[in-house]
């Protein structure tokens, strides 16, 4: 119990450190840890694989693949980030239109979906649920008014979302100014749910159109990847 003598005493600014891990190791015990999402994989290997990917992706859509050094810089780039020890939970994908963006994003669910079946994702915890739903910004908009679509959007272990920016910042529903997507990207940060994004924006102009608060958060939740300015929509 404690007595006024030990209320009065105030707080030593000086911190004790074997009590404080005593009490983090008690605390942790309780905790539950988010599983990074990665690829067990050396970065060769996961290069190796997005790249057969990403020839499929555009291949089916009757198109002739270009190996050109903004597509193998941007695939390198992603295999090392997804087979980092500790990678961030999140990338975000930037440039211009046209420019292998969304078909990378595609050619890592292809990826994904490859090795999930062979069981690559054991290391990872049962309520990690692999597979990956991607999902244009401006649908996300649309379904604003549906809160069960919304809700389980919004807590899958892992979501992608294509073309960020192209979507209004706020919508009406009955009377009530929304932000369904930053409400989205929220509740993901908090929770460290692996999310990735395609975006035509820079940085400046997510600021603008999002906030500082959400700029900010992506600082620490998303890996960058910037492709170079050139289209093979042409």
């Amino acid at each position: 119990m404690e007595t006024e003598e030990n209320k009065n005493q105030g707080i030593n600014p000086k911190i004790n450190s074997k009590d404080v891990e005593a009490l983090m190791s008690a605390i942790i015990k309780r905790q539950i840890t988010v599983d990074r999402f990665r690829f067990d994989l050396t970065p060769q290997k996961a290069f190796d694989l997005l790249a057969a990917c990403y020839r499929i992706t555009v291949e089916s859509r009757r198109r002739t693949f270009r190996n050109d050094a903004n597509v193998t810089e941007a695939i390198k780039e992603f295999a090392e980030y997804i087979t980092e020890p500790t990678p961030k939970f999140g990338v975000m994908l930037c440039g211009t239109c046209g420019n292998g963006k969304s078909t990378l994003l595609y050619a890592f669910q292809k990826a994904l979906n490859y090795l999930n079946a062979r069981g690559h994702f054991s290391f990872l915890s049962e309520a990690f649920k692999v597979g990956i739903e991607i999902v244009d910004a401006m649908e996300i908009s649309i379904m604003s008014n549906d809160y069960n679509k919304i809700r389980n959007l919004r807590s899958r272990s892992m979501l992608a979302i294509d073309d960020l920016g192209k979507e209004p910042a706020e919508v009406l529903s009955f009377g009530n100014v929304l932000s369904p997507v930053v409400d989205l990207l929220e509740y993901r940060y908090q929770h460290q749910l692996f999310t990735a994004i395609t975006t035509n924006l820079v940085p400046k102009e997510l600021q603008d159109k999002y906030g500082v608060r959400i700029a900010d958060r992506f600082n620490e939740m998303l890996h960058p990847i910037v492709f170079q300015d050139v289209s093979y929509r042409q």
